[in-house]
């Protein structure tokens, strides 16, 4: 049994199996995290039982203060009096100096954890395949890099610190009293069995509570994200009225769950009131009899009374600490469903060197289906020649693209082997296949930085000379020279400062300049009018020379430079030759084509 990141997302109801799945997973992570700093935790520690033993001090002095040193004074014996104001200061500023000193030592170590678990999600988010990114939306992934990682830095910063102080205050305390008066120990030891039961009652239900409230947060993130992502379609359809019915009823939702742990806490918090009142008043009552029966003596009473007291606020606080713990808890365990996730398309364990390639791809017995029920692309045999310039057509959906992206290794063959110049891809070293094999898709994606910055992605060492003249190459130099600040240029987000052929032509210049062996441009053409079009298309002349380019287009006025001609149905090659015979043939292509050349008229 598992469950997944991408399963796990969707549900706050798991069973008791999954539930210890869920535990166990999100204890390797914590576990993991907390390794590295083993010896900061071992001395943070130490500090935190050094400062609140000093603490803990106080009553027992106030009361030999009383029981010993006032009745000294009788005799003028200021010693046990002096002594025990002396050690009562003493204990106060070492308490407090090494509260100061705990709190920075957490304080470094709930910002090295963080610091580590948001590059772990930042990496292996980038590490994770395609089908995962898109299963997995964007606004979930934010949601684990911001509010979730939030809830664990609220418990980090704050909630530790209840925790451990206000347990260990608790030991400290129940020690104290034992040691000062056994009656009263037991009096304050039989408490323990209501809190234990109140406690108990409050981490069950919190539990599911919780999660419900962090899937709830998720969900809230993902809806305002994919609005404001997609927000031209919102306007173009007036779909704001909807989004906001859908909108409103996650936030409904939220509400509802914050509720309910609200509704836990009303009930949580002034039962730990009740119990620490009721023990008090007893304690109180069977000190002041054995008083007045000269069985206590009353520093020891005014002692226990301020332990009893002392007690109960540290379980006030920890209920808070609940609060913090079970939103941190719910949100680790949705950290660590993403950083289980494993990437379906691994690494080599030990990657092949690829020498001089030449850009023969190969498909042996190829067969790949996105589930075991959903064949894609039936098994088949494909040979492309290095150097050859092979035009991928056919309808929507009949696997081009996914064709196009087990070339670029986007996905693995279900059966069969991919291989370039003989080489398996899987063998191949991530940089060598990336170096070797370059996609330029339909939507030329620029990143925030300058004109030049967007070009050098495709060489990240390039200089500017070499930037200048892979502009030149396909034909965007001229534009670029007019931009306000030229090759510097900074352009907005998605490239907003340039024309989609614009953009087109800065995706050719990125590919170009990393010199691939094998390019493949899916439907890079497809979004650009024909001024447009004819523009990309000088500088397609010059970026498809002397390698293999496979070219995914419905406009055959891009397939006219092809050498080969492959026209896929359903997921099946069904002609294979140049475009010259295809078009005198009968078959799909020649219709494809004739159809073409009637919309020209």
């Amino acid at each position: 049994m598992s469950v997944s990141g991408v399963e796990g997302e969707e549900r706050s109801d798991f069973s008791a199996a999954e539930s210890k799945q869920i535990r166990q997973r999100s204890l390797r992570l914590l576990g993991s995290l907390v390794r590295p700093l083993r010896a900061r935790v071992i001395l943070t520690m130490t500090v935190v039982i050094v400062s609140t033993a000093a603490q803990v001090a106080g009553p027992a002095l106030i009361a030999f203060g009383i029981d010993r040193g006032l009745p000294a004074l009788v005799d003028r014996d200021w010693v046990p009096l002096a002594f025990a104001v002396a050690a009562y200061l003493v204990s106060g500023v070492v308490g407090a100096t090494l509260i100061a000193w705990y709190t920075v030592l957490t304080a470094r170590i709930s910002q090295a954890i963080l610091f580590d678990l948001r590059k772990r999600v930042f990496l292996h988010t980038q590490r994770l395949s395609l089908e995962f990114h898109e299963n997995y939306t964007s606004g979930r992934i934010i949601a684990r890099q911001t509010s979730d990682l939030d809830a664990i830095r609220e418990l980090l910063d704050s909630g530790i610190n209840q925790l451990v102080q206000g347990a260990l205050y608790m030991l400290f305390i129940a020690i104290a009293m034992f040691s000062l008066d056994w009656v009263s120990g037991l009096v304050l030891f039989g408490a323990l069995v209501p809190l234990a039961i109140l406690t108990r009652w409050f981490q069950k239900r919190s539990q599911k509570s919780f999660r419900e409230t962090r899937t709830a947060s998720a969900q809230l993130i993902v809806q305002f994200v994919e609005t404001m992502t997609g927000i031209r379609a919102v306007k173009a359809f007036r779909k704001e009225k909807r989004n906001e019915m859908e909108f409103g009823g996650l936030v409904e939702s939220y509400r509802v769950s914050n509720s309910r742990v609200i509704q836990l806490f009303a009930i949580f918090d002034p039962g730990l009131v009740l119990i620490g009142n009721v023990t008090l008043a007893v304690i109180l009552l069977v000190g002041g009899l054995r008083v007045a029966g000269d069985g206590l003596a009353i520093g020891v009473l005014l002692a226990t009374l301020l332990y009893t007291r002392q007690f109960f606020a540290p379980a006030q606080e920890m209920a808070m600490f609940y609060n913090s713990y079970q939103s941190a808890a719910a949100a680790l365990e949705k950290i660590s469903g993403v950083l289980e996730e494993l990437p379906g398309v691994p690494d080599p364990t030990t990657p092949i060197d690829l020498f001089q390639a030449q850009g023969r791809v190969s498909f042996d017995d190829v067969e790949f289906a996105y589930k075991a029920d959903r064949v894609i692309l039936p098994r088949f045999d494909l040979e492309l020649p290095a150097g050859q310039t092979i035009a991928l057509v056919g309808s929507t959906g009949a696997g081009k693209s996914t064709l196009a992206k087990l070339i670029s290794r986007f996905y693995d063959p279900s059966h069969g082997t991919i291989s370039l110049d003989g080489i398996d891809l899987r063998q191949l070293h991530p940089k060598d296949l990336r170096r070797a094999i370059v996609m330029v898709t339909q939507e030329a994606y620029l990143f925030s930085g300058t004109v030049a910055d967007n070009i050098a992605l495709g060489k990240p060492d390039a200089t500017r000379d070499e930037i200048v003249r892979a502009a030149q190459a396909v034909g965007a130099h001229e534009f670029i020279e007019l931009l306000p600040g030229g090759y510097d240029t900074e352009v907005n987000k998605r490239g907003g400062r340039v024309s989609a052929g614009q953009r087109q032509l800065l995706s050719f210049a990125r590919a170009f300049i990393a010199d691939p062996v094998v390019l493949i441009l899916d439907e890079a053409t497809a979004s650009l009018d024909i001024p447009s079009e004819r523009l990309v298309q000088e500088g397609l002349q010059t970026l498809l020379a002397d390698r293999t380019a496979i070219i995914i287009a419905h406009r055959l006025s891009t397939v006219a430079i092809a050498d080969r001609v492959l026209v896929m149905e359903h997921g099946i090659i069904v002609e294979d030759g140049t475009p010259r015979d295809l078009i005198a043939g009968t078959g799909r292509f020649a219709q494809l084509h004739a159809a073409w050349r009637e919309s020209l008229v």
